[in-house]
């Protein structure tokens, strides 16, 4: 469960919303005026988001060297062409 609440709330209630993220794995929205700037989540999930980060990274930096030499938008189309093919062939096609 993903709770929101406000920074004043969050500073008089941390130990029973440090409680809640670790022992029911729920996720926390802090607000401030209104607007989410942080999140408090449970460490097991923060080091997943940090591990599919990195291959995140990895992968585009892969993908900008592998496309240094072409120009941007002929990159683009091929990345899109390439996507549009996965996608039809793990799309059941309609027999007519």
């Amino acid at each position: 469960m993903i709770t929101q609440t406000n920074a004043v709330a969050f500073r008089q209630n941390l130990g029973e919303m440090l409680n809640q993220v670790q022992y029911r794995h729920d996720s926390i929205v802090i607000n401030k005026d209104g607007k989410p700037v942080a999140a408090l989540v449970d460490a097991r999930l923060f080091e997943r988001i940090r591990r599919m980060n990195a291959r995140f990274e990895s992968l585009s930096k892969r993908l900008e060297q592998g496309f240094a030499a072409v120009p941007e938008a002929e990159g683009l189309a091929e990345i899109d062409a390439a996507v549009a093919a996965l996608r039809a062939e793990r799309t059941p096609q309609d027999p007519g």
